[in-house]
Formats: C-alpha cells, structure tokens, sequence
C-alpha cells in the first residue's frame, strides 16, 4: 500500500503539527462570518424548522441549504454549555471569550473529516515516482499542500468559516470515485451540495464522469463508448441517491410550503456582479477596463460627467457596480459565459476519457470557469480550484507549474481579507513558508524533467513581492489613501486576474491538445 504503517507516522505528525498552528490562531482577527454562523446556531436553536429561513433580526441571515442548517443545530447543542448568551438572537456580535472558544474549536474540530480526506487522496496517488527520502514521495508532498494549505488557513482559522470540513467531504468524494467506489463518491457529493450549494459549480464534472464510467461499463479497442454497456440499474441507483438526498433536506419546506423562500435565499440575485472586494476574474479585468474607459472618456470629452452614474466613479470597489463605458452585465449573461466556458472541458471528460486524471482536469476547469465568469463571486472560491489542482501537481511536471502559478497567485487574492495590523506578519510567513514549500517540493519532484515555470510566469510571480509593498507599506503613507482608498484592492484584484486567467488558459489548452495513451483509452 501506498501509506503502509511506517507512512502512519509522519502522516499523524503533519495532522498534529497543523492541528497546534490552528489553536495558536485562536485569538487572531475574525470577520463578520464570525457573527453570521453565531446568528445561524442561535436561529436552528430557538425557532421552529419553519421559521429557518423566514428569521430577519440580523442581516446576516440563514442562507446556505438545509443540510447546513442543521449542522449548526446540532452544534448549538454544544455551544450552550459553553456560553448560552450567544443562542440568543437578539444578541448581535455578541462575542464572549467562551464564545470565540467554541466557535474557533467547533473548526478545528470539524477538520478532523478533512484529515481523514486527504489521507484517502494520498492513497490514491501513483506511487511509481520511488524516493528513498520521504520529504520526496508525492503523497507526503500532497499531504503538505492539502493540509498546510495558506488559503485555508486563512480563511478558516482566521477569517472563519467552515471550509475545511466541506472540503473535506469533496476530496473524500473524490478519493473514492478514484477508488472506483462509485456509489459513495456519489452520495458524499450529493450530501455536500445539500450543505453549500456553491459546489454545484463542480457538479458537471461529477455527472459526466459517472454517467462515463459507471452508466457505461465498458469501453471500445479505440476507446470510443460501448453503447451496448449501459445499466440501467446502475442509473436508477444514482438516480435514488440524488432523489432521496435531495428528499432529506429539502422534503420538509416542500410540505410546509417553503421551497421558494429557501431558494430565493440560496439565489439572492439581486446582488450585484461583483462581491464587495473584486474577485480575481475576468469581471475584474472588465470592470478595470470599463473604469479606464471612463477616465480616459471624460478627459477627451466623449462622456458627459453629469450622466456617469456616481457610484462607478467614487464608491470605488462596492457590490452594485453600473457600467458606464461597457455595457452592463446581468445573471443571465454570466450564467451564459460560465455555461459556454464549461463545456468543452465536459465534452474532453467524455469523448477524451483519461480516468480519474481526467476527471479532476474536468472538476478544476468546471471550478476555474465558474470562478471566471460567475455571478457574484467570493475570492474565497479559488480554493475550488486549487485544492483538487493539488492531486494532479504531484503527477505531472504541467500540471504541477500550473498549480504553482495558480495557487501562488490565488492566495495571495485572499490577503485583503485579513486587513488588520496584527495579521500582516502572520500572513506575509505562512504565505512564503507555504510558497517556498510548494516551489521546492515540486521542482525537487520533476527534478528530472523541463523547469515547471518559464521565464515570464517567473517574473510575473516575482512581481507580486514590490505589489504588496507598494499596497500594505508605501500607498498608506500617500495622500493617495484619502481619495482613492480602493486602489490597494482594485490593483491586487486586476494583477490576480492576470495569472488566474492565464493558468485557466494554460490548463484549457493542455486538456485539449492532450494525446491519448494506448493504455488510456484501453480504459
């Protein structure tokens, strides 16, 4: 086996090791995503199943699918023997220490599924790749990436939320279809959708491949599909999976009446096409695009000032965002864009099939596209991306320089979220622990084979460093700061873009020239 017992070991220690880091982040900054899951334990603790959904004392209310929802009732459980003031819902931002305990512990906690994920991952990998050091072997090497992961670090055990334990259920999903355990990958990713609907952006991948590999039995010599294969009895078992999930959680407000309201919780539409802070996408570069226009519109005369909307203009990056140049965009637009930027991956998962590497191909072009071209995208969601790109990193030298230029270039996205003075050192080490790791450890892995980054992407990297000087060090200093105070972020934004787009690229054009091994298509 790949992690025999003598693998049991350092295995336990990363665990641990990571483990400890996330206890000594207790005290460190929280977002308002603190204050949204201690208003969601106390709705699941004080109301009726009914009340759920229709609960408005705070802003932030209950908006992730049923499954969720409970969850959080059944901590509330615990959480009342820590401090009951905080299942209080009038209590907003109520913020006790045995509050912050529980809440930072309850993720801690929960990671423990991720832990056990990522060593079923590691058991997946191909271990023909022989190291006589263990520092070495890809699956220590993919056990540090997933597990010391900078992203969720931050986003969990800073920011907060509970991303580990939903990750943990995705690559547990995905580890078991790579089993060919095809049943359960099926009903764990069913389950996740029913916890945060935002994996959907991934369910394309899921569809095609099980309805490829496990609908269909068998293939042709020439790889081709065997028409002949398919069971109808292994459809009607997926089928009953996706129907009685789906029964579970949504069963109950469809009886009282409710499907509606919750849906238009989970769909909150009229948000606007950007989050408040820009996620590296190609909205951003379009929104940078529309913004120059305008500036270079208004000095040439071709834009009267009194009819740009003022918001495009002063509020810098807010969440309902017109277009003054370009024409704006509508849900149905980026739905559009993320449908049509999608299939081709779909279509290569199915007439191009490669296995389980085909299938994360598939599952990071589906995340990388809807993170591209969504609607109303959180920063946060690069993490869909990036964590099943880590599998394919320990395999291939391509594959491999692509997750450095994404990963390098999504994390360092996600530093606005921590804004605060005492995380800026925080932040900054674990980036460049994490960064270092990460570029060492692949590059001595494909030591063999061509350098993982050109001269370009390695100058594009580099320039990161002087970007986040300028941004954390010299522009406060500015009288800059006062007029514009978006130009840390807009800057950070639009240069993200750049590499999270060019990796999305690179990783298309990879998918689609791939030549197909004998072998390959044998299976």
């Amino acid at each position: 086996r790949v992690m025999a017992a003598g693998g049991r070991s350092w295995f336990r220690a990363l665990a641990l090791g990571v483990s400890f880091l996330k206890c000594l982040l207790i005290p460190a900054y929280y977002s308002t995503d603190f204050e949204v899951h201690r208003n969601w334990l106390a709705i699941t603790h004080n109301l009726p199943l009914s009340q759920w959904y229709y609960e408005a004392t705070s802003e932030w209310t209950l908006d992730y699918p049923p499954f969720f929802a409970w969850f959080e009732y059944a901590l509330s459980h615990v959480a009342k023997y820590f401090d009951p003031k905080m299942l209080v819902i009038e209590n907003l931002n109520y913020t006790s220490r045995a509050t912050i305990l529980f809440q930072r512990f309850s993720v801690i906690f929960t990671d423990i599924l991720f832990i056990y994920a990522v060593r079923e991952c590691c058991r997946c990998v191909n271990g023909k790749r022989a190291a006589k050091d263990i520092l070495e072997k890809p699956t220590f090497i993919l056990a540090v990436l997933l597990l010391w992961n900078f992203g969720l670090l931050i986003v969990d055990h800073i920011h907060f939320q509970y991303n580990g334990f939903l990750f943990g259920m995705m690559l547990l999903s995905v580890a078991r279809l790579c089993q060919k355990r095809y049943l359960e990958g099926a009903l764990l990713f069913a389950v996740l959708l029913h916890f945060k609907h935002v994996y959907m952006y991934v369910a394309p991948a899921y569809g095609i491949y099980l309805l490829r590999s496990y609908c269909f039995t068998a293939n042709n010599a020439d790889g081709s599909l065997k028409w002949r294969s398919f069971s109808l009895l292994h459809v009607t078992l997926l089928g009953l999976i996706v129907c009685l999930v789906s029964a579970l959680s949504l069963g109950p407000f469809i009886v009282l009446g409710q499907l509606p309201q919750v849906l238009s919780r989970l769909f909150p539409f009229k948000r606007g096409l950007c989050h408040a802070y820009w996620a590296p996408n190609f909205w951003a570069l379009y929104n940078a695009m529309d913004k120059a226009l305008t500036i270079f519109g208004l000095k040439c005369n071709f834009l009267d000032p009194t009819k740009i909307p003022k918001a495009s203009m002063t509020g810098g990056l807010v969440q309902e965002f017109q277009h003054t140049v370009l024409p704006s965009v509508t849900p149905l637009a980026t739905l559009i864009c993320t449908f049509i930027s999608i299939l081709p991956s779909v279509f290569c998962l199915w007439f191009k099939p490669q296995g389980p590497r085909g299938f994360l191909q598939c599952l990071v072009l589906c995340a990388l596209s809807s993170f591209m071209f969504g609607w109303h995208v959180h920063e946060k969601a690069i993490l869909l991306a990036i964590l099943p790109l880590s599998l394919l990193s320990v395999q291939r030298a391509k594959d491999a320089g692509i997750y450095l230029i994404l990963t390098t270039t999504g994390h360092f996205s996600l530093f606005p979220l921590l804004f605060t003075s005492p995380e800026l050192p925080i932040k900054i080490l674990l980036m460049l622990l994490f960064t270092v790791y990460s570029f060492s450890s692949l590059k001595s892995l494909f030591r063999r084979e061509r350098p993982l980054l050109n001269w370009l992407e390695t100058i594009y990297l580099i320039q990161l460093v002087p970007l986040e000087i300028f941004c954390e060090i010299i522009f406060p200093l500015t009288p800059w700061k006062r007029h514009f105070p978006f130009v840390p972020l807009l800057l950070t934004s639009v240069y993200c873009a750049l590499g999270v787009t060019y990796a999305w690229l690179k990783l298309y054009i990879s998918v689609l020239t791939e030549r197909i091994s004998v072998r390959q298509k044998a299976e």
